[in-house]
């Protein structure tokens, strides 16, 4: 198991329209994608292309939204997590079982369609991480 490519800063907001104008005006972002909801997670996601990865705005769907507590601690919203990629989700998933890390919940279909878990934030100094298997599509 090797450390794989960034993929995303996850960036929860209370508002993916105002933080998709914070990435145009003030960083110049020029490539934003569509926004699209996740109902199996609860949140609406819209990813803003950078020349070597994404930035993925998190906005929760409702009440029940994951992201609800965060926002609640950071009512302007703030980073949520970093995602790597691997080559094979189940091989990283049996890898960082066996080292011992916590896995939050199951394996499951992320925002580009590939399987993804998420690693505890205690075992990764304070950073809540996903693992997600590499798309099949090019970058």
């Amino acid at each position: 198991m090797k450390l794989g490519r960034l993929n995303h800063v996850g960036i929860a907001t209370p508002s993916i329209e105002t933080s998709v104008a914070r990435y145009r005006e003030l960083m110049g972002a020029e490539v934003v994608r569509e926004p699209f909801d996740l109902p199996a997670q609860g949140v609406r996601v819209c990813f803003v292309d950078t020349p070597n990865s994404q930035i993925e705005l998190i906005e929760p769907l409702g009440p029940d939204s994951p992201i609800v507590n965060f926002l609640e601690k950071n009512p302007a919203g703030g980073q949520h997590h970093v995602c790597f990629e691997v080559p094979d989700i189940e091989a990283a998933r049996s890898w960082f079982d066996g080292k011992g890390a916590r896995i939050l919940g199951p394996t499951r279909i992320g925002a580009h369609g590939t399987p993804i878990f998420f690693l505890h934030p205690k075992d990764m100094g304070g950073v809540l991480t996903e693992i997600m298997e590499t798309p099949k599509e090019v970058h």
